[in-house]
């Protein structure tokens, strides 16, 4: 089903619930027909006819990286010597099975990949990229270091779709 179908089967209601959902996945059923205008069991039935439909992912808890002392956020493009399916599906697997690499998308134009580093500190970021250039294929790394974070939200922006 192509996006635009997908998205035009929501209600205003529906988009309101989903809405509220990204800002606050933790709002009671009772909060959030209040906040909707519908009764609590509608409401309910149409959060749970979200999840069933796939509009909503998942539910998790937003950690504070400073809290944790990780203060270097790195963007680091990368080439890999071939486009043969093995050589990428395995650079994807070793991508998936690092859990400071917050993101990793595979881009068109003069690298293959882009992933998202997190770091304590430039050590230990560089220690990370270098272990970036260890994975079977990667050729060449370009890497850029977030000096100042401007915008990072979660929030799909469903009402301008």
């Amino acid at each position: 089903m192509n996006v635009k179908n997908y998205s035009s089967a929501l209600s205003r209601t529906d988009i309101e619930i989903l809405n509220t959902l990204q800002s606050d996945c933790r709002i009671t059923i009772g909060e959030l027909s209040d906040k909707v205008n519908i009764s609590e069991t509608p409401c309910w039935r149409r959060w749970k006819k979200l999840e069933k439909e796939g509009y909503i992912s998942g539910y998790g808890a937003l950690l504070n990286k400073k809290a944790f002392n990780l203060s270097v956020i790195g963007f680091s493009q990368i080439q890999l010597a071939s486009h043969h399916v093995e050589d990428t599906e395995q650079f994807e697997k070793e991508i998936e099975q690092l859990d400071w690499v917050l993101m990793c998308f595979c881009i068109a134009g003069d690298s293959d990949y882009v992933v998202q580093v997190i770091a304590r500190d430039l050590e230990q970021y560089y220690e990370r990229v270098s272990m970036l250039r260890c994975i079977p294929h990667v050729t060449s790394i370009n890497s850029s270091i977030a000096i100042k974070e401007i915008k990072n939200t979660h929030k799909l922006p469903i009402d301008s779709m």
